[in-house]
């Protein structure tokens, strides 16, 4: 086949071989009448593999193909004569979303082709050639074929979709980068708000990330968030959608979930999955997570406003002592401005003399004897009353001021305990702050000395998560403190970090079993029972005492005792005591304790005073919830309710409790839940749906998240009055006195 004129009908023939300067050879120009020299050249340029040409006939034939070509399709150029142009190639709808011309579009229409990416069909590697191309007509404009060029175009293909990736993922760990993510999520929400469809969004970040760097350094670092992002990978897979925000902070996507108990199901999985030691370059590393979890549209229906929403969950998480998972409420916004409030007043409690320590008895299990107390802090806030460790101890751990209540919290233990007229231990919790400060062992020794208490009796108890910063400092620090004659205690063993390698060479004398193993132990369906054996056996076979924390009810301790356990602290003993309380009772001889608490463990209730509504048939009453617990609550301030009534507990924000009364006394009632609630990631509790907004919205309210409170919708007064007579007396308990509802 001649190849004069494939590129244009008008060709050019004014190329020709350059001189260099001061040559003598005579410039030979190739004509465009010296065909031989033409065809060289063009034999030339299709050896070197910067291009090829192609030809078809009117049919869309091929009629010509460079070798080379022919070779990156794994056939020979003659037997792909006569196979149409578009068989070369396979359909790629992303391009074709992208461009409305098709290359069959193209040629069908007999349209010139200009640098069209097309994907070649053949091989297992993914090849792609760069087409052009003009339709050939004659003198009397008949259509004969296309004549065209081609390149390979894959490796800057390959280029370009490594550029548009680094513009989306997290070039370390491969996941979403913040940008696609919050595209995603974007077109989610706005998607599922037409299709009134429920979506979760959990922030997760990792605890105690930074030590790991400043201990090993940030390549080990950049491998742990690399093995961080497997490990979230394998329990969301195809779930959701899983993004790197930056620096430890990951965030998930979890289309079509507002199931609470499922969600906080998963962030506790996700917490222990995160949490497990990792290896890296043969160290040791382990850190822990906190997650907060939003839900739309409850808690948000736009990006931005669901994001603020679980990063106020998560700081919520990570306030209440880290390795948490919290939902969001409307209640947290509410929460941040006391916690900053209370940081801003912890600063000056400890030298006003608000915060002092409590003592509660470790009692020995088998003849009811105490040998030592724990000393736990408490702040009498002027204002604020008294406010538990749990709020404040987490929001002083962020501060320098955690190592000065520290220092002030062992040093007063041991002037307590030095006052005691017998020697019992005085046990002391140690913040893994204080810990890691570098002056513990002087700490103890100061206190020791000035009080003149033996060393013996001290014991400084110790988290699991001591052993996160560099093992070999955490050591030295153990024989320095053993040296110096204090007792070591493990404690909350096995609810955080929990790995039996350090077991091994950490000096401890007694494991504190965690009152979360101790709940629901007596259950039949409960493995806690077993876990509680495993964690005795353990601590006989290394020679340490065990203590069984949060021990209240009669079948609790007949259980921790029958396992082996040899001491127990709870209240079924005695809840905890003021230094005038304890030197009354060791003055009258008083070791023993004698056990007195309920038969049996029952659901876990929590004390409250709360204005909530109850709706009976077409009624809204107004009552005080007093307690509540998974299964069931009590209320105060009906009158006449039969047992067995059907009534549905209004708690605010969305959230409504089908129950039946089991017990009705006066004005205060027993109610058995339909459906248990689930935890909020600490000690709260909430249900495991809500009022759609999407419903709210049918019935007349702006769609929007939850606002507070509660809402018309369920008030049949104000919808239009009532239907029928109200069934019960409404109690105004404010004023002790009654009402008609």
């Amino acid at each position: 086949m001649a190849m004069g004129g494939l590129f244009s009908r008008k060709g050019g023939g004014d190329a020709g071989p350059s001189r260099s300067p001061g040559s003598n050879a005579k410039l030979r120009p190739i004509r465009r009448d010296d065909a031989e020299r033409r065809l060289a050249l063009l034999d030339d340029f299709e050896e070197s593999g910067l291009g090829w040409f192609w030809a078809t006939d009117a049919e869309g034939r091929l009629t010509y193909l460079t070798a080379n070509a022919a070779q990156q399709l794994e056939t020979g150029a003659d037997a792909l004569l006569g196979r149409s142009l578009s068989s070369l190639f396979v359909p790629d709808q992303e391009e074709e979303q992208e461009s409305q011309r098709t290359l069959g579009f193209l040629l069908s229409s007999r349209h010139s082709i200009a640098d069209l990416p097309v994907r070649v069909a053949a091989g297992e590697r993914e090849t792609w050639w760069t087409i052009s191309g003009k339709p050939q007509l004659d003198g009397e404009g008949n259509f004969l074929g296309y004549r065209g060029s081609a390149r390979d175009s894959t490796a800057q293909r390959e280029s370009q979709r490594d550029a548009a990736r680094l513009a989306q993922y997290d070039s370390l760990t491969g996941l979403a980068n913040r940008h696609r993510m919050s595209k995603r999520l974007t077109s989610t929400l706005t998607a599922y708000r037409a299709a009134k469809r429920s979506c979760a969004l959990l922030m997760l970040d990792l605890d105690r990330f930074k030590q790991v760097n400043d201990t090993l350094g940030h390549p080990a670092g950049d491998e742990l968030l690399k093995q961080v992002a497997q490990r979230i990978g394998s329990l969301i897979g195809k779930r959701g959608e899983i993004g790197r925000l930056g620096g430890d902070e990951f965030q998930i996507i979890l289309p079509d979930m507002d199931d609470r108990g499922e969600l906080g199901d998963l962030a506790a999985r996700l917490i222990q999955m995160v949490s497990q030691p990792y290896s890296i370059d043969g160290s040791r590393a382990i850190i822990g997570s906190s997650v907060g979890i939003a839900i739309a549209p409850y808690d948000g229906l736009e990006t931005e406003e669901l994001v603020s929403s679980a990063d106020l969950a998560l700081y919520a998480a990570k306030g209440g002592g880290r390795g948490q998972y919290r939902f969001y409420s409307s209640e947290l916004k509410d929460g941040a401005r006391l916690r900053r409030q209370i940081e801003e007043d912890l600063r000056d409690a400890l030298h006003a003399g608000q915060i002092d320590l409590c003592l509660q008895p470790i009692v020995r299990v088998d003849n009811n004897t105490v040998s030592g107390f724990e000393a736990l802090l408490r702040w009498e806030h002027p204002d604020r009353g008294p406010i538990a460790p749990d709020e404040f101890v987490p929001i002083a751990e962020e501060s320098a001021i955690i190592n000065e209540i520290g220092e002030f919290a062992i040093d007063r233990a041991c002037e307590l305990a030095a006052a005691w007229p017998v020697d019992l231990r005085v046990a002391v919790n140690v913040s893994p702050v204080q810990f890691a400060s570098g002056d513990l062992a002087g700490v103890v020794e100061r206190a020791l000395a000035r009080t003149g208490l033996s060393p013996h009796l001290l014991e400084l108890e110790i988290t699991e998560s001591v052993f996160l910063g560099d093992q070999e400092a955490t050591h030295r620090l153990f024989k320095h403190l053993k040296k110096i004659g204090v007792r070591l205690s493990l404690d909350d063993f096995g609810t955080g970090y929990s790995s039996l390698g350090y077991l091994r060479r950490a000096p401890f004398d007694k494991i504190k079993i965690d009152r979360s193993f101790v709940r629901g132990a007596t259950q039949d369906d409960n493995n806690n029972a077993a876990i509680i054996t495993a964690i005795v056996s353990l601590a006989e076979a290394l020679d340490m005492e065990t203590v069984a924390e949060g021990v209240e009810a009669m079948d609790e301790l007949e259980l921790v005792r029958a396992r082996g356990t040899s001491h127990v602290q709870g209240y079924i003993y005695s809840r905890p005591l003021t230094q005038v309380e304890v030197l009354e009772r060791l003055a009258d001889d008083k070791l023993e304790c004698e056990p007195e608490g309920p038969a049996r463990h029952r659901a876990d209730r929590q004390t409250v005073f709360k204005r909530i509504g109850v709706i009976h048939e077409d009624h809204r009453y107004d009552v005080v919830l007093r307690n509540l617990s998974r299964t069931g609550a009590r209320i105060e301030g009906l009158l006449e309710v039969p047992e067995g009534t059907d009534l549905v507990l209004d708690l605010g924000g969305g959230q409504l409790a089908v129950a039946v009364v089991r017990r009705s006394d006066g004005y205060t009632q027993g109610l058995e839940f339909e459906t248990p609630l689930v935890r909020d990631g600490t000690d709260g509790l909430c249900t495991r749906h809500r009022v759609s907004p999407y419903a709210l919205a049918a019935a007349g309210m702006p769609l929007a998240s939850l606002p507070p409170g509660h809402y018309p919708l369920f008030n049949a007064g104000e919808e239009g009055g009532s239907r029928s007579r109200p069934k019960f007396l409404q109690v105004d308990l404010s004023h002790a006195g009654s009402k008609a509802a």
